[in-house]
C-alpha cells in the first residue's frame, strides 16, 4: 500500500467529516462524507444523497468520484470516508466497483468512525478480484 503520512491522513479525515455535514439524508439519517486525493494534489469531498425512491441515492465516494472525474481528473491518491458510526465505515460494493476504474489496488482508504478512529486498508483489500478494463481485453 502507498504510504501516507499521519497529517495527510488528519487533513483528509477532517474534509471527509466537513463534507459528511452537507449530507442529504432524509430517510436513513446515516450521514457520510468523502475525501478523495487526486494525484494532482487537488481534494474532491462528497456526501451522500439520498432520494425517496432509494435507487437514484448516490454514496459520497461516488460523489467525490464524479466530481473529479468531471474535473478532469483521472489518477487518485487516497480516500478518507467517515459516518456517524462507531464502526469504520467502508464504501458499499457499487463504490468499491467506481473506485477501481479509476484508482490502484494499493491506493490506501482511510475508513474513519465518527470520532475520527481510523484503520488503513487498501483499495485491493477491499475488492480483491475486481472487474477492470484488463478484463474487456
Amino acid at each position: 500500500m502507498k504510504e501516507l503520512n499521519r497529517f495527510e491522513i488528519a487533513k483528509m479525515i477532517a474534509l471527509a467529516a466537513e463534507a459528511r455535514e452537507r449530507a442529504y439524508v432524509e430517510y436513513s439519517h446515516f450521514r457520510v462524507g468523502a475525501c478523495l486525493k487526486a494525484q494532482s494534489g487537488a481534494y474532491y469531498l462528497g456526501c451522500n444523497i439520498e432520494n425517496a425512491s432509494y435507487t437514484p441515492t448516490v454514496c459520497a465516494e461516488r460523489t467525490a468520484m464524479f466530481k473529479a472525474v468531471y474535473e478532469g481528473e483521472r489518477k487518485f491518491e487516497a480516500i478518507a470516508i467517515i459516518s456517524d458510526s462507531a464502526n469504520y465505515t467502508a464504501p458499499c460494493g457499487v463504490c468499491r466497483q467506481v473506485l477501481s476504474e479509476f484508482c490502484e489496488a494499493d491506493m490506501p482508504v482511510i475508513l474513519a468512525n465518527k470520532e475520527g478512529e481510523y484503520k488503513l486498508v487498501s483499495l485491493g483489500e477491499l475488492l480483491p478480484l475486481a472487474f477492470t478494463k484488463e478484463d474487456m481485453e
